[in-house]
């Protein structure tokens, strides 16, 4: 299965839901609250919202990668989309936030990574599959490091 056809994770996270979309949209303590980003450089100023870009560095299998992103959608504290282009490939995230219960905030992050080129279609055919497993490995980690920095803060 290609990686256009979208990756889901979900969690619930025990605060509100004010309080978990501001800690899942803190660039400026991305690195600290998320153990796989190594480096995230503001690209334009403060405040952060639609039309922020970023240059972001984490370790993906094994080794540093690095993504210049942006925010296309700002809507807090209901959700937040972040999208790049690289590699071939057009990679959307989007992030949902809703109220699970007075104190408590279900997450929803969709991943969608759109092949544009003939060698990213290629690639995705072939290795898509693999991919799929990891990444939503790597999703599952990131949410249970900002689950964490949402609960204890």
């Amino acid at each position: 299965m290609a990686l256009d056809a979208g990756i889901t994770c979900e969690t619930t996270v025990n605060a509100p839901v004010e309080r978990v979309f501001a800690i899942y949209s803190d660039l400026e303590n991305a690195g600290k609250n998320v153990s796989a980003i190594t480096s995230l450089v503001l690209l334009t100023p403060a405040p952060i919202g639609k039309g922020t870009r970023f240059r972001e560095t984490r370790t993906m299998f094994g080794k540093d990668a690095t993504e210049e992103m942006e925010i296309t959608e700002f809507n807090p504290p209901r959700g937040y989309t972040v999208e790049c282009r690289n590699h071939g490939c057009h990679y959307v995230s989007t992030f949902v936030f809703e109220p699970a219960g007075p104190t408590s905030t279900s997450v929803t992050m969709k991943f969608k990574a759109t092949p544009l080129t003939t060698p990213a279609r290629i690639m995705s055919a072939l290795t898509g599959w693999m991919l799929k497993g990891t990444i939503r490995k790597c999703m599952a980690k990131d949410f249970e490091d900002l689950k964490h920095a949402a609960e204890s803060a």
